[in-house]
């Protein structure tokens, strides 16, 4: 069950951090656009993890 938390999670931050680089982007705030890769990469490491619990199943 803890495959779909992950997956959910990382689906949010990918999407939360793809919104900060837009606006960072477009006010020109480099900050902002930085922290927002970070947060997709994040995402993304969460939806990994996710998808390598669900593989394993309950041998983890």
């Amino acid at each position: 069950m803890g495959e779909l938390k992950d997956k959910a999670k990382g689906l949010a931050n990918e999407a939360a951090g793809n919104v900060k680089q837009a606006v960072g982007k477009a006010t020109g705030n480099e900050r902002l656009r930085a922290e927002g890769v970070i947060q997709e990469r994040e995402g993304e490491a969460q939806q990994l993890k996710g998808k390598v619990e669900g593989a394993l199943g309950d041998k983890i």
